[in-house]
């Protein structure tokens, strides 16, 4: 079956990847973005007719309006992510993290669905040998941490809706980031040949944009047996310190150099494993490995030459 899905922050990291398969598989897709970072990244889907977009605030009820109106699924991706954005924009980190969900909430009706992305970084810190579950209670350590937490009671709360609780992604997108953790650890091994890694032993769990894509479209696809909860969206092979991470990254690139800061701390403290056990029983399975998710950005920074490809 197709939808009207509305895509809110769709030219970004994740939606630039997942509108083209939305589109492919014959939805029709409206996407609100305000292009903040100057990308350029949904120019293939134009030529569709089923693609429309719109230049535009996430956060104006007014624009949101006649977009919601026509809309079975609203997929909110409109956020400013990672800590180091945030901490710069704490302001509009919450008008855009949760206010604006709450904003689409009171425009939608009962009957409109929504697959809100939120992040496994609420998690926190967990407890040493002890794999983080969605009952787990969440203790967000950062701003971002903490309004995608809100945002996602926001969402659970209204009904009619999924959460995805992300793990860190990674892998190349049409609108790059270079900042998340793998894509960054591996510029750096590629363009580089060093990194210096503060904290190695804080450990995350992983997934692939491409992984994400598809974990949304298996939430419209099997919507009414997933509706109301929440759901670790994550690669389970790949619940790694960084220092794990790097030897992986080496694995692939060979002549890559890395050590453990003796002084200093991560400024984002997260510090867990997590099990992604409950969305696979309903039949998702990550599909690209960590292995095969380097090898792409190897490929991918012979393309890329700069950095500026990051929410910083």
């Amino acid at each position: 079956m197709n939808y009207n899905i509305l895509v809110t922050g769709g030219a970004g990291y994740i939606g630039s990847t997942l509108v083209p398969e939305l589109l492919r598989l014959g939805h029709h897709v409206t996407v609100l973005d305000n292009f903040m970072f100057g990308q350029n990244s949904l120019l293939e889907c134009c030529a569709n007719e089923r693609f429309n977009i719109v230049r535009g605030d996430a956060r104006d009820e007014e624009v949101l309006r006649p977009l919601v109106k026509g809309a079975d699924y609203i997929i909110p991706l409109a956020a400013l992510v990672g800590a180091p954005l945030c901490s710069r924009d704490k302001i509009g980190t919450v008008s855009t993290n949760r206010d604006a969900i709450a904003t689409a909430i009171k425009l939608l009706s009962r009957d409109q669905r929504i697959i809100i992305p939120t992040t496994n970084s609420g998690y926190g810190i967990g407890r040493t040998g002890v794999a983080c579950t969605e009952a787990t209670p969440l203790n967000p350590i950062s701003l971002y941490g903490r309004t995608k937490v809100e945002a996602e009671a926001l969402a659970l709360g209204r009904g009619n809706s999924i959460s995805l609780r992300l793990a860190t992604v990674f892998g190349m997108s049409p609108r790059m980031r270079i900042d998340l953790l793998v894509n960054d650890f591996t510029y750096r091994a590629v363009k580089e040949k060093f990194v210096v890694v503060f904290e190695g032993h804080f450990k995350r769990n992983y997934i692939h944009v491409r992984d994400v894509a598809n974990a949304f479209i298996h939430g419209i696809d099997n919507f009414d047996r997933l509706r109301n909860e929440a759901y670790n969206v994550g690669l389970s092979e790949a619940n790694l310190s960084k220092l794990e991470l790097c030897s992986r990254i080496k694995d692939v690139v060979g002549d890559f150099y890395f050590v453990e800061a003796s002084v200093g701390e991560d400024p984002d403290k997260r510090d867990y494993v997590v099990s992604n056990e409950k969305i696979e029983k309903t039949g998702y399975k990550a599909a690209f490995t960590l292995d095969r998710g380097i090898r792409e950005l190897v490929k991918g920074y012979k393309i890329v030459l700069n950095n500026r490809y990051g929410n910083v």
